[in-house]
């Protein structure tokens, strides 16, 4: 992995919340500042808690915001950390990776940590994620994926530098105190992962459905869209709402859930659309159609 990457080193963990809860506790101290996107997942908000090291979360992908916070504390720390996911969970959207890199440029005591849970596979001319895509690949510290999701297997990964790598095999907890991975799944993992350079017209089909999906959200159903990626939230603001389509559409046999706060912001209320590769044309033109009946449907109950 660490080689495919491009990287010195790469280490393996039983999951995505294992690595995120591990991580940063293991390289920050009182002596770090840890600075987040407002929308990181909640694994990595609990490493940096756990990690007990000073943070403050800069708004959603506002960059201005983050130089702003940069500019304020980095001569007060040993080192700052950068923390965001590439595709974010919930709304599908994409951070600027080339504008966090130019920052660690500016700033010299910055590392950059960057969780590609949603983009690995999926991403990049080899499927090696957002990083790959956007040529950011050598200048990122930590750079974190998971095998649960594209590459239907188990278990996380971190590819960095060979220093790292030996820091976190002797200080980083849940990589100590935890039963490795079985051989059956890192076998399993690693023939997956020799494919993904093969995956090439998978990943452009997978991005034809989404554009699809979401030109029809906008374009017939008007709802704001965030996402450029295959997840695809169905913004519906009201939660009860929201329940009672999600109701339909599963009843229906298409899997979707309603995702409500504390999830996600107060008012903003969605069904989480996560497309696959695996779908036709022809599929998500039925889905389609069965959006349209049921959210007219839906819309008429609630008003």
């Amino acid at each position: 992995i660490a080689q495919r990457f491009g990287y010195e080193s790469c280490l393996l963990f039983n999951s995505g919340y294992h690595a995120n809860i591990g991580i940063l506790p293991a390289v920050a101290d009182k002596k770090t500042l840890i600075v987040a996107d407002k929308l990181v997942h909640a694994s990595l908000i609990d490493g940096i808690r756990l990690s007990g090291a000073e943070f403050v979360r800069y708004r959603h992908n506002d960059y201005d915001h983050l130089v702003q916070i940069l500019e304020k504390t980095h001569r007060s720390f040993e080192r700052l950390i950068i923390v965001t996911e590439s595709i974010f969970s919930m709304d599908g959207d994409v951070a600027d990776l080339r504008r966090l890199v130019a920052l660690k440029k500016q700033f010299g005591n910055l590392l950059l940590y960057v969780d590609e849970a949603h983009a690995i596979g999926a991403y990049g001319e080899k499927g090696l994620g957002i990083a790959e895509q956007q040529d950011c690949l050598p200048h990122i510290d930590f750079l974190v994926g998971t095998f649960g999701k594209a590459l239907a297997s188990m278990g996380a990964y971190v590819v960095c530098d060979q220093v790292i790598r030996d820091y976190l095999v002797n200080t980083m907890r849940p990589l100590i105190f935890s039963t490795a991975l079985p051989p059956f799944n890192v076998a399993w993992t690693y023939f997956l992962f020799e494919q993904l350079p093969n995956f090439r017209e998978r990943r452009e089909h997978l991005a034809r459905l989404s554009q699809s999906l979401r030109q029809h959200l906008v374009e017939k159903r008007r709802l704001p869209m965030p996402s450029s990626t295959a997840i695809v939230p169905y913004i519906l603001g009201d939660n009860r709402q929201t329940l009672t389509m999600a109701r339909n559409l599963q009843q229906q046999g298409y899997y979707c859930l309603p995702i409500r706060p504390p999830t996600v912001p107060k008012g903003t209320s969605r069904i989480r659309l996560s497309l696959t590769a695996d779908m036709t044309a022809d599929e998500l033109n039925a889905f389609i159609d069965c959006l349209s009946v049921i959210g007219g449907e839906n819309l008429i109950d609630e008003n």
